[in-house]
């Protein structure tokens, strides 16, 4: 697996993002760059007139439409389109850019957790992997989800990884990055594949213990009494569990290779630990949680430092 690389910015300027989908990842990179003034126009796309009126009295965006259609003429050099839809939803949405979108010189560019299945889906509505595609995928979420969770400092401190292919133009390249420096995250590169399988055993997998323990317990016939008394740990890693249901049953199905892999590796680690308690075998079971203590610190440390760093060059 090769090194993550690190973008370096030229500070290529934005003119017009149009953000096709208002949920908690397109509204809030549209509040940010509007409240930041990082472009002349952020412009929302959205098939609600209901999210369209609440996008324009939050100040998401300085203009929303309910048709693409409406926009498409406008659109030209300088000017990005941001996809924030459901993972499956992406290639409807690319194959409606393609019929409306007619100028090489319009930057496109998405923010789904998985990249091989968009990729191929550019590759199925285009033929080719255009030069103004720029796939990304911003590193930072909540439970939360619809216009109203938009929030202007959500990528603050944040990674955003681009996967750019051969094929992808530096202009529009440069163009994405400066969009998400100027929300305040930090750009690196991986490859399609090293981004799937990496945000497989790190995001998607946690995702679906979380769902699956809260299921397990809510079937559970004590279900109440589970729930009334559970501690802070419990509530803090089975927050997750709160996120949008549909862009979560996407994610599991596009990477699907990726995540059923972690799985197996997290099944047979807790097979392992499972018989280590049943055989009463308190130096395995030390040895385990020794070892994850280690891992967990390191990474806390890492973590301190990258945000240490940070606030030092703010």
């Amino acid at each position: 697996m090769s090194d993550i690389r690190m973008a370096v910015s030229q500070s290529i300027p934005v003119r017009r993002l149009v953000v096709i989908g208002l949920g908690l990842i397109g509204g809030s990179l549209a509040k940010a760059a509007r409240q930041r003034q990082i472009c002349e126009q952020v412009i929302g796309i959205t098939l609600s007139e209901e999210v369209a009126a609440q996008a324009l009295a939050l100040g998401v965006v300085d203009r929303a439409s309910t048709s693409l259609a409406e926009v498409a003429p406008e659109l030209g050099k300088g000017d990005v389109i941001f996809i924030a839809v459901p993972t499956l939803s992406v290639k409807a949405v690319l194959q409606r850019v393609k019929e409306l979108v007619s100028s090489p010189e319009v930057t496109i560019t998405d923010g789904a957790s998985v990249k091989g299945s968009v990729l191929q889906d550019v590759k199925d509505v285009y033929g080719i992997v255009p030069p103004q595609v720029v796939l990304g995928h911003p590193i930072a979420g909540s439970e939360k989800s619809g216009v109203t969770a938009s929030n202007g400092d959500l990528y603050v401190r944040h990674r955003v990884i681009l996967t750019p292919t051969e094929e992808t133009a530096e202009e529009h390249l440069q163009r994405v990055t400066t969009l998400w420096e100027g929300v305040g995250a930090e750009v690196l590169h991986l490859s399609v594949p090293e981004h799937d399988e990496i945000l497989g055993a790190t995001s998607h997998l946690p995702h679906a213990i979380a769902f699956s323990l809260v299921d397990t317990l809510a079937h559970d016939s004590n279900n109440e009494q589970i729930f009334r008394y559970a501690a802070g740990g419990f509530r803090d890693f089975t927050r997750i569990a709160s996120s949008d249901a549909v862009m979560w049953r996407d994610i599991m199905l596009a990477n699907s290779e990726a995540v059923v892999k972690a799985i197996d590796l997290f099944t047979a680690n807790v097979t392992r630990l499972r018989q280590a308690i049943h055989d009463r075998d308190g130096d395995a079971l030390l040895q385990t949680f020794q070892r994850a203590k280690a891992a967990r610190d390191h990474f806390s440390k890492m973590l301190a430092l990258r945000e240490g760093i940070a606030l030092e060059q703010e």
